[in-house]
């Protein structure tokens, strides 16, 4: 289950294709703030301003204000992270909050019974982010980490975000973000990508096969709001050589009942 890093999102026109479809000032200062605290900060300028599809000159200013805000920092040579105040409300958010706790537990009884690593997924805009993992017991493990983006249609969680898209919003999705090829066994044809969906929606999991990472093959289940929206997904990786095809599908009924345990805890 590998991820999107800022350095790569040059060749999907911006995190998530959101180079043509900047928003109002507000989105733009939402999309410049997460890309600044991706994985790999202090980020410079130019990689804030790409991967958040926002023209350098606005993405300048906008940046020294949340800067002046405290939600930033500037390490001094151009380069940006999380400030004390973002870091200040990330505690907050996550200090004794209950859903969490429940659901890295139910994370936590799944990799034990599977004994491999299993990830908790959901949709940021054109992409999924990693929001908790907990690796397997296994020496080998896969490149995956928190707070990681994740492209839609090659990935389990993705896929299963995607099926409980409508056609039309699909469509455009695809059309604003294309479908980049990851691997050589990546779906880059709309039609076929839709044909799978169908069958993703009809089974109620989704499967990765070395479709993101060469070498590690993931099955996935929907994660539904308390509204019954697919919001993201839960999904167990494993390295190809290490289980069976037919063992690892023999853990669908159990991701398909920890992304049930999860229903409404994600809003």
């Amino acid at each position: 289950m590998a991820g999107i890093e800022i350095s790569e999102d040059s060749q999907t026109g911006g995190r998530g294709g959101r180079s043509s479809l900047a928003g109002n000032a507000t989105d733009k200062a939402l999309n410049l703030l997460e890309a600044a605290v991706a994985p790999g900060y202090p980020h410079r300028l130019g990689e804030v301003a790409a991967a958040a599809g926002v023209p350098k000159a606005s993405a300048h200013r906008i940046l020294q204000n949340l800067v002046a805000q405290s939600f930033l920092a500037s390490d001094g040579t151009g380069g940006y992270g999380p400030g004390p105040r973002l870091r200040a409300l990330a505690a907050k958010v996550t200090q004794g909050c209950e859903e969490d706790q429940v659901m890295r537990a139910e994370l936590e009884v799944l990799s034990r019974r599977v004994g491999t690593t299993v990830h908790l997924g959901v949709r940021t805009g054109d992409a999924a982010t990693c929001l908790i993992k907990v690796a397997g017991p296994g020496p080998v493990q896969t490149s995956s980490r928190v707070g990681m983006h994740l492209p839609l249609h090659a990935t389990s969680i993705g896929k299963c975000i995607l099926a409980g898209l409508g056609d039309d919003e699909l469509t455009t999705l695809v059309e604003r973000v294309g479908l980049p090829i990851r691997t050589e066994h990546t779906l880059t044809d709309l039609d076929a990508l839709r044909a799978e969906l169908v069958t993703v929606r009809e089974q109620g999991f989704a499967l990765d096969e070395e479709e993101n990472e060469i070498g590690v093959r993931c099955l996935g289940a929907p994660v539904r709001d308390s509204r019954g929206v697919v919001v993201g997904g839960v999904s167990i990786s494993t390295i190809t050589y290490a289980e069976s095809r037919e063992t690892f599908l023999g853990w669908t009924d159990l991701v398909r009942t920890t992304a049930q345990a999860l229903h409404g805890l994600l809003g």
